[in-house]
């Protein structure tokens, strides 16, 4: 009785394997109708957005305008705004000179940074995440200026 079970059960998880790995067939391609009115959903949103960046910039000024505003009745200089620069791309790391790159020591494939305890791209080198002179102490030494008086 217990492998008509035990037989059933596998039959029954095969069954079910097989069922949850069966492929979805692709939707059918969109009709004109459906077409316009993923148009008009799309430029509807694109509205909602600008009106949206419009609400926040308006908001953004208000707040601004209430602080400038405290501060003069404070009597307290109106700090200058600093400027945010925008993100750069990352550089990419050229290859060392005289040929085929050689892998790194993690294997990934990328070139090796020219310089013994140089950081590469990825920065998983020696070192590399510990700025020098301020490498931890080893074992349980405690600094002597971190010790409590």
């Amino acid at each position: 009785m217990t492998r008509f079970h035990t037989a059933s059960l596998a039959l029954a998880l095969a069954f079910a394997a097989s069922a949850a790995w069966a492929k979805i067939p692709p939707p059918p391609p969109p009709t004109d109708a459906q077409k316009a009115a993923a148009e008009e959903k799309k430029a509807k949103d694109a509205v909602a957005a600008e009106k949206a960046k419009a609400d926040q910039v308006a908001a953004e000024e208000k707040a601004v305008k209430n602080f400038q505003g405290n501060m003069k009745k404070a009597g307290k200089p109106i700090p200058k705004p600093t400027p945010v620069a925008a993100a750069t791309p990352p550089q990419i790391v050229p290859p060392p000179a005289g040929g085929k790159a050689a892998p790194t020591p993690g294997g990934s494939g990328a070139p090796a940074a020219g310089a013994a305890g140089a950081a590469s791209a990825k920065g998983h080198e020696k070192g590399a995440m510990t700025p020098s002179g301020n490498t931890p102490p080893k074992g349980n030494d405690t600094p002597t200026d971190a010790k409590k008086k």
